[in-house]
């Protein structure tokens, strides 16, 4: 077996690795191995996009949902989460101010809320788009038929995040009730590529249970899927869950795993996640700096973003839109990047390309 920094080279030049490889670059990294990659990271994120990096507009917009994932504080089951649905007007004012501060990208995220039907979701979107035609909007909304897809694709919808969470089925099934499979978050996935989204996924570092094999498999299903946006985090536990006592991811592996990210897809939308400014003072420079190139401040009320809490101790919940963005850009600015908050639409390239200026 190749060294690690043989795999990262073989890895830049190739942009593929066997699933034994992966285990072994992952499992025999070190810091030395990790500033190695970071590196690297950094030049391909330099190359395709300088040092911008793009902001998106998170709303938060029902924090109900169906499911009963074991890791998530909104969860069914939690019956101390204090439920809350924003209403359409409530929405528009969120991308009121957004706008307003600048933002192009308007990500609606919420669980999996029947009482938000097809319907309704359509008339948001096609409300959102026809007030701010110069924006794009990013849908965060779980697993749907592939109908009702096509449904809000038609409506103006221009991106999905759906993350998989784990590409290993008995380890999905470890972190999920037993209707929820692996295969069908997947399936979602190729359909949503298959009708034209600009496609996101991603995954938990430190999941309960999680090893090295299953992060080879993760990577290897992106390196199949070849999504435009990928997002990943670190575990952090929830006190209302059944995960509460386990340990969460760390700052140090999921660093090194964006690394790994940007030199096998180097022109992905790789956001600098609030779960790893959660967990470090610093994680969003310090994911920055292993490559990640978006970060989405909130834009959704304050009186309702406690209330949004997936996992404990999520941070940003007080300020106000302009406060967050404003502090952003000076923590970006001080590491020397620069807050943009056009569109940033995709474009794919082969590593040849030029500097992706969109």
């Amino acid at each position: 077996m190749e060294k690690p920094k043989q795999l990262i080279d073989k890895l830049e030049e190739t942009s593929r690795l066997a699933k034994e490889e992966w285990t072994a670059l992952i499992q025999g990294r070190n810091q030395e191995i990790a500033e190695y990659l970071f590196e690297k990271a950094r030049y391909w994120q330099h190359k395709y996009f300088g040092n911008r990096i793009y902001t998106r507009g998170l709303i938060e917009f029902t924090n109900y949902c169906k499911n009963d994932c074991y890791y998530c504080g909104i969860r069914k089951s939690n019956k101390n989460a204090e439920r809350y649905r924003l209403a359409q007007e409530q929405i528009l004012e969120c991308c009121q101010n957004g706008y307003e501060l600048g933002f192009r990208t308007f990500v609606l995220q919420g669980g999996e809320d029947g009482w938000f039907t097809q319907e309704k979701l359509e008339n948001i979107i096609r409300v959102v788009k026809s007030s701010y035609n110069d924006c794009a909007v990013t849908l965060s909304l779980g697993e749907r038929s592939k109908e009702s897809y096509e449904g809000l694709f038609r409506a103006g919808a221009d991106r999905y995040l759906l993350r998989h969470e784990t590409a290993n089925e008995k380890h999905y099934r470890d972190l999920h009730p037993a209707k929820l499979s692996a295969d069908r978050r997947k399936e979602c996935l190729w359909n949503l590529k298959e009708i034209g989204y600009q496609t996101g996924t991603g995954f938990m570092v430190g999941s309960p249970g999680q090893t090295p094999e299953h992060l080879a498999e993760d990577m290897l299903f992106i390196r199949e899927l070849e999504p435009q946006m990928v997002g990943i985090g670190p575990f952090v536990p929830h006190h209302d869950t059944p995960f509460a006592q386990e340990a969460g991811g760390t700052v140090e592996l999921t660093l090194f795993m964006i690394g790994l990210l940007r030199v096998m897809l180097p022109d992905l939308l790789l956001p600098a996640t609030t779960a790893l400014g959660t967990i470090d003072p610093l994680g969003r420079e310090k994911g920055v700096q292993a490559g990640a190139n978006v970060v989405m401040p909130n834009l959704s009320p304050t009186s309702v973003r406690k209330k949004y809490e997936l996992y404990d101790n999520k941070i940003c919940t007080g300020d106000e839109a302009a406060e967050c963005r404003n502090c952003l850009n000076r923590r970006m600015e001080k590491i020397g990047y620069q807050l943009v908050v056009d569109r940033g639409d995709y474009s794919r390239r082969d590593k040849g390309g030029e500097l992706c200026t969109t």
